[in-house]
């Protein structure tokens, strides 16, 4: 090969390294092509890698992405890393790259292709996660554990609000009673939130009922809103959980145990403790801080999804009490889109997925003291 072709490959793979100063805004996401997406947070850089053959490896102080066929594709200093995302769907990982995260602090995630973790793979020795959960652990009986409880269920609310009042817009068209009845929910679930905000302050002894039962008056006006939006395209008893047999409700559950998954993952990447919660009680085996963190995320992932495929005549096939294969294949690729597409958060757009870990990384900044206050996502109408 000549010294003039070698000269012209090295300049071109040197165009593709990313760093931490070619993404100039804080949060910043860029897809760099179909399945590697490269996100920019205070931590570092989070990559994403969900494509069949590509492989990842180190050279020098790098982790390179290539492609099957051994060509460099992309670059990234490895003291600008934070954690690389890996879907379980053909990629190959070197252990040099392996080891070398592991004394840098770099956490390694192996995904189902639903979001699910596999498995995760990071230093003994990483100080930033044993602070974070020290301070997890502590906050659970502190005045900051609250404030998170009521931002996680208050703005679980102000999301299902908002989508009812986007649902009212196209509804009043066609139905002005029924889009009264949605209006009317909407401001309801508004009144709830402002006097969940409240109740930060309240002390800890009465605090997880009273916010329980605030949660359960709003879900009670929200899924009989529902009812009514649906109501020509569907049977809907009202909202079940488990044992749920009717299409809507299995639809439901199924997006949730999507979602959960991707949060899941977020909530570990971020140096969480999965299973110590503040606004769902600690039971054995029950993720609470995953079930937490969701509550934000149901409106406009899941039920934004359902309602319009009911919308659209695209109800579930049940048989025997369950969805088909082919239904849930069906949801499982709608609700993935949805996490795929596109919201703003502080004037800035980001493909929901991203905004899941953003908002687990500051679930962690807030617990650790290094922010004044956490925000729910909101979700625009």
């Amino acid at each position: 090969m000549s010294d003039e072709h070698t000269s012209s490959r090295q300049t071109e793979v040197e165009e593709h390294e990313v760093t931490i100063s070619s993404i100039t805004e804080d949060f910043q996401e860029q897809v760099l092509e179909e399945g590697l997406v490269v996100v920019k947070s205070p931590e570092g850089l989070s990559v994403s890698v969900d494509g069949y053959g590509f492989r990842l490896g180190k050279k020098s102080e790098r982790m390179v992405v290539k492609k099957a066929d051994g060509e460099t594709v992309w670059q990234f200093p490895l003291d600008q890393l934070s954690d690389v995302f890996i879907l379980r769907n053909g990629s190959f990982l070197s252990t040099d790259l392996i080891a070398e995260a592991a004394v840098r602090g770099v956490s390694l995630h192996i995904m189902e292709p639903n979001g699910r973790p596999v498995a995760q793979l990071q230093s003994p020795a990483l100080t930033a996660t044993i602070e974070t959960r020290r301070a997890q652990i502590q906050a659970e009986t502190m005045p900051i554990g609250r404030q998170l409880a009521v931002a996680f269920a208050a703005g679980k609310v102000l999301n299902q609000s908002r989508l009812l009042r986007y649902c009212w817009k196209y509804l009043n068209q066609t139905d002005a009673a029924r889009a009264e009845h949605v209006r009317k929910a909407a401001s309801d679930l508004l009144r709830i939130r402002r006097q969940m905000l409240q109740m930060s302050r309240q002390e800890a002894a009465e605090f997880r009922e009273a916010l329980m039962g605030f949660e359960g008056s709003a879900a009670n006006r929200y899924w009989d809103a529902v009812g009514q939006i649906i109501r020509d395209r569907a049977d809907f008893p009202g909202r079940r959980h488990r044992g749920a047999s009717d299409s809507i409700n299995c639809m439901l559950n199924y997006g949730y145990g999507i979602l959960y998954a991707q949060v899941w993952s977020a909530v570990l990447r971020a140096g969480l403790e999965p299973f110590a919660g503040f606004l769902h009680a600690d039971r054995s085996g029950q993720p609470s801080l995953v079930l937490d963190l969701t509550e934000e995320f149901r409106a406009p992932v899941v039920d934004r999804t359902v309602i319009a495929a009911v919308n659209l005549g695209q109800a579930a096939e049940i048989r025997d009490g369950r969805m088909t294969q082919e239904a849930r294949t069906q949801l499982a690729d709608k609700i993935l889109k949805r996490l795929e597409s596109r919201e703003t958060v502080e004037d800035k757009e980001f493909q929901i997925r991203s905004i899941v870990q953003m908002q687990a990384r500051r679930v962690a900044t807030f617990l650790r003291g290094k922010s004044s206050h956490y925000r729910a996502f909101r979700l625009r109408w």
